[in-house]
């Protein structure tokens, strides 16, 4: 089963520009956090099945971190933002200071989970506040929620609804960059968008695009 309407390379470039829009705000809010400097950017948008979203995380087994939250409001649906473990817990380190976090090894201390949280909030707003400006449309995220866990587990909620009509995911990919003194970290994330099927046509019809 496929979305009722065709996704065009068109569509997905114009979110790939309202994403590289939100990763600059997600950027400077990154930055103001951390006290030095970050850059975003997403290389690309593409329209993917479930397996190839799977595929992307390390396959359905993968142990990753996830943010989960609900779109509302004029849209409804799903986001969700994958790191590694590695990354995640490079991530975190760095923004609480400590050195010793790793989500390989739980319980998690509170501030790290928080800061994961925090992490997500700014990612996911950023990006659905650009996607809310090019609109115009009300989109709000509900609270962001982590979880450490196998990629089809912590995606298989947002697939529930979605599954019944359409077996295709929206992937952002994110490029996070940070300046050391060992040179230019990166770290790559997914944003995976799974708007609830209705709203595929009210996103693209909001951009001008159908």
């Amino acid at each position: 089963m496929s979305i009722d309407i065709p996704i065009t390379d068109m569509h997905l470039d114009v979110l790939r520009e309202i994403g590289n829009i939100g990763a600059g705000h997600a950027a400077t809010a990154l930055s103001q956090m951390l006290d030095r400097k970050i850059d975003m950017r997403v290389p690309k948008v593409d329209l993917v099945s479930f397996e190839g979203m799977f595929d992307l995380a390390g396959g359905a087994e993968e142990i990753v971190a996830g943010i989960f939250l609900r779109i509302e409001g004029d849209l409804s649906g799903s986001m969700f933002f994958v790191l590694s473990i590695e990354s995640a817990n490079r991530f975190i380190q760095k923004l609480i200071g400590d050195e010793t976090f790793n989500f390989n090894t739980p319980p998690f201390s509170e501030i790290g989970i928080s800061a994961m949280q925090e992490l997500g909030n700014i990612l996911s707003g950023s990006y659905l506040s650009a996607l809310s400006d090019f609109t115009g449309l009300r989109i709000f995220p509900t609270v962001p929620s982590l979880g450490v866990d196998m990629v089809g587990a912590i995606v298989s909620f947002g697939l529930i609804e979605i599954s019944q009509t359409s077996d295709e995911v929206i992937v952002i990919n994110t490029e996070i960059s940070e300046e050391s003194s060992n040179g230019t970290e990166k770290i790559t994330g997914h944003f995976f968008l799974l708007p609830d099927p209705s709203s595929y046509i009210t996103i693209f019809k909001s951009l001008g695009v159908m």
